[in-house]
């Protein structure tokens, strides 16, 4: 089979996917800021060193539903570029300078309380090689939420303005990438009443994440992503076991398909097709332990734009 038709079989397929699961119960996510699938999809927003460390503007949205709770991010980052002038008939040649920038609007309602917020984040990448293929990146990002959060108990309601920040550290080259970041630095801006009604989703997290990728077909366009990403929290870093996801990535030029089984119980699969302009991709993960019934898929959708500054570009194979 050429490898035209095969594409043609993927994309069908990855149509029939998102026609399936949309049938599925939508879950969101309780961490504010972060719809689950935010570690797939737009990984700049757990470490902010991760923004601009791609040569293009991406642009994306992560959504969930499920009832009356909901959960909605609009994420972009970029690297800053310049423009050096050409001489005598050469063109102006555009250049990447070494800032990344990003910003993040975000919503997040689970029936009793709402974080909603904007998110803005930089980096600076330093170059390690003179062909400037592996970076060293440092970010920050800093926030500013909004709470409001009601009793079941005596249906009271508190509001709450109040800042946090992000960093992190990445480095990343050609085959090899790792980073480590820690997100809601200043914590939950109250601590709770003693009669524990009001209880602020918002908690420190930290991230490791290391993954090498493996070229098995140039001609192709085949590479195999397999990584790992360790997450935990002020309360769950003696639960080593329950904080570790194994990730395995396969791409074939512009499809992703990938799956990721977490210690704690759950398993992940996800899928992602990249147009010239645009992406679309889907995340669906379900328990290993449980029936059905007791504890219902989790399903989310992203879409999104890539953009690159130099439009002759746009069908280059880099956007991922």
């Amino acid at each position: 089979m050429a490898f035209k038709s095969i594409r043609q079989v993927i994309f069908k397929s990855l149509l029939i996917f998102l026609f399936v699961i949309a049938g599925f119960p939508v879950k969101g996510q309780q961490t504010p800021l972060n719809p689950i699938s935010y570690w797939v999809f737009t990984p700049h927003i757990y470490n902010p060193a991760m923004v601009g460390s791609k040569d293009f503007l991406s642009v994306g949205i992560n959504a969930a539903f499920q009832g009356a709770a909901n959960t909605q991010l609009l994420s972009g980052n970029t690297r800053i570029t310049k423009t050096n002038s050409g001489y005598f008939s050469s063109p102006d040649i555009t250049e990447f300078r070494n800032i990344g920038v990003g910003a993040a609007v975000f919503n997040d309602f689970d029936g009793a309380s709402r974080n909603t917020g904007l998110n803005v984040s930089g980096s600076y990448q330093i170059p390690l090689n003179t062909r400037k293929l592996s970076y060293f990146s440092v970010g920050l990002a800093v926030k500013t939420e909004f709470n409001s959060i009601k009793s079941d108990v005596n249906k009271l309601v508190k509001k709450n303005a109040y800042p946090n920040a992000d960093i992190g550290v990445y480095y990343y080259g050609p085959n090899f990438f790792t980073g480590i970041s820690a997100v809601n630095l200043l914590g939950s801006p109250w601590k709770p009443d003693s009669l524990g009604l009001f209880r602020v989703p918002v908690s420190r997290e930290y991230f490791f994440t290391a993954g090498y990728k493996i070229l098995l077909s140039k001609s192709l366009d085949i590479v195999l992503e397999p990584s790992v990403l360790i997450l935990a929290t002020d309360s769950t870093f003696s639960k080593t076991g329950n904080n570790i996801y194994p990730i395995l990535k396969l791409y074939m030029e512009d499809f992703c398909l990938g799956t990721s089984f977490h210690s704690g119980g759950k398993t992940s699969f996800f899928v992602q097709y990249r147009y010239p302009r645009f992406f679309i991709g889907a995340y669906y993960e379900l328990a290993n332990k449980t029936a059905y019934y007791k504890n219902k898929p989790t399903v989310q959708f992203t879409m999104g734009l890539n953009i690159q500054s130099d439009k002759s570009r746009l069908n280059h194979h880099s956007h991922w």
